[in-house]
């Protein structure tokens, strides 16, 4: 899979050791703490796969500027802002394999340091003046903050319909990825068609990403790091389940929606249920859905003529649904 990335990154590769450097000066304050914070933040970043697709749509229309590389900027300060207030939410202490923020320095200033980032992102573009930039993020971090919140509503009453479910992922993780193609295409003065199919395009490769982070907690082989059935233990309705609750009779509906209720702490009753829905064809369907909308984004992309951003948007594409982790 390393190979993969490094294949993707190729049309990319000088923007992304250049962008490094920027994100951490997008960062920089008068405030040695959060220096502190945010040094740590650039020494233990992912695979910065957001930036990725930011500047390879702008390569995709025509070259990376100043202006592709404060987007790349604004959308990994959300990014990493929502990981920060993510890892306080569900108080987890490790992340890839390193202390989160809050574990080494408290909630609090986890949560300061997570808003330091979001009006960082804002600053950067009032600051130059990219107020369709500042429009995209606006409506981002709106977005991502309704999906979180659908969720847990909905977690409540456990009364997620496949609609419902949809508008949660397309809100919570498709959204920062359709605005990530949206602004890299926007940095080379994209018109509102062209701006709104990028959009498109990234939101439903956003869609397949969820759902195959979704699958994960189905498959005992997974090397996430993400314990098997820990959705369930967390009582998350993703799409196998909703499915296979849909299409079960009332009998095993009722019981099986009991465990997830009432005994989702139960690993006998978790593993049965994982089975069930391996068995019913939950996972199938899942697959088949993350394909369909795989597709639809392969489609737009195939609107553009062959460039070698075209090649790596297809293989990040391959890569989103057949990653291991």
């Amino acid at each position: 899979m390393a190979n993969i990335v490094e294949e993707i990154k190729r049309p990319i590769n000088e923007e992304m050791k250049l962008f490094e450097q920027k994100f951490y000066e997008s960062m920089q304050s008068k405030v040695p703490l959060l220096d502190k914070v945010t040094r740590f933040i650039v020494t233990t970043k992912g695979k910065q796969m957001r930036p990725m697709f930011v500047f390879l749509c702008a390569k995709l229309i025509g070259d990376v500027n100043e202006k592709t590389y404060r987007g790349a900027s604004m959308i990994e300060l959300i990014h990493t802002a929502t990981l920060v207030h993510d890892d306080v939410v569900d108080e987890s202490f490790k992340r890839r394999n390193f202390f989160s923020i809050n574990a080494l320095w408290k909630n609090k200033i986890a949560v300061l340091v997570g808003d330091y980032l979001l009006s960082k992102s804002v600053l950067l573009s009032t600051d130059h003046k990219d107020y369709d930039l500042l429009g995209v993020i606006s409506r981002t971090i709106r977005e991502m903050s309704e999906g979180e919140l659908l969720q847990l509503e909905k977690a409540r009453k456990l009364d997620i319909t496949e609609d419902v479910y949809y508008e949660i992922i397309r809100q919570k993780t498709a959204t920062l990825i359709a605005a990530c193609c949206e602004i890299g295409v926007l940095s080379n003065n994209a018109d509102e068609v062209l701006a709104k199919k990028m959009m498109d395009f990234g939101t439903y490769t956003g869609m397949a990403f969820q759902i195959k982070d979704d699958l994960f907690d189905y498959l005992s082989s997974n090397v996430i790091g993400k314990p098997v059935g820990i959705d369930i233990k967390e009582q998350k309705m993703t799409l196998p389940l909703i499915h296979t609750l849909k299409t079960a009779s009332e009998k095993d509906r009722k019981y099986y929606f009991n465990t997830i209720k009432r005994y989702n702490n139960d690993q006998k009753r978790v593993k049965e249920l994982i089975e069930f829905v391996k068995s019913s064809g939950g996972m199938n369907y899942a697959i088949k859905t993350m394909e369909d909308f795989q597709q639809k984004a392969k489609d737009i992309l195939n609107e553009f003529p062959d460039s070698e951003p075209k090649k790596s948007l297809h293989l990040l594409l391959d890569y989103v649904i057949e990653r291991k982790f």
